[in-house]
């Protein structure tokens, strides 16, 4: 690869950052490892050419240019933080997929109903999700981690929530949540 192309992959992976909160690569390695996939099964998942997926994965290309393919991602992060914290199973995972598969997307603004309890408010784990979302799309984790270490002298309680919510899983966070309600 030459210095060009070096440059224009590095700019992608910066742009994808600012969108996605994180490279697309990592993202999708992580939801890969997170769900027992193979690159194959997750582009069929996301409705992506296998070619696509690894274009967006390497940094080739920037942008998901269809809205109905970030719903998925975002249904299958939320799908890898409840397989991670053992509230679905790996049976259901797989109907899930197959459901998020099917799935044509909607509005990007508005979750899906299974995030809101039937009073409409969302869900704690919605709330803690939207949390790690908004940290994640200012900073990587590594920058989190370094911000908190650096506060937590002054201030512990600022420190553990950037480490909770910037840097840890969403079990750890709802758990966090849930303890400082009152």
């Amino acid at each position: 690869m030459d210095a060009a192309q070096q440059e224009a992959t590095a700019r992608a992976r910066e742009l994808q950052r600012s969108w996605y909160g994180e490279p697309l690569g990592a993202l999708f390695r992580r939801l890969i490892d997170d769900l027992g996939l193979n690159q194959a099964r997750l582009a069929a998942v996301l409705g992506l050419s296998a070619p696509m997926l690894s274009q967006l994965m390497s940094g080739q290309r920037a942008k998901i240019g269809n809205p109905a393919v970030v719903q998925r991602v975002q249904a299958l992060q939320e799908l890898a933080g409840q397989v991670a914290d053992g509230s679905v199973s790996a049976a259901e995972a797989t109907d899930r997929m197959d459901e998020i598969k099917k799935s044509q997307g909607g509005s990007v603004l508005t979750g899906t109903g299974q995030s809101t309890t039937s009073s409409g408010a969302p869900t704690v784990r919605r709330v803690v999700r939207e949390i790690q979302s908004l940290l994640r799309s200012v900073a990587a984790a590594g920058d989190i981690i370094d911000a908190a270490d650096s506060l937590a002298l002054t201030h512990p309680e600022l420190a553990e929530f950037l480490r909770v919510y910037g840097a840890g899983r969403t079990a750890e966070a709802v758990a966090h949540y849930e303890s400082h309600q009152s």
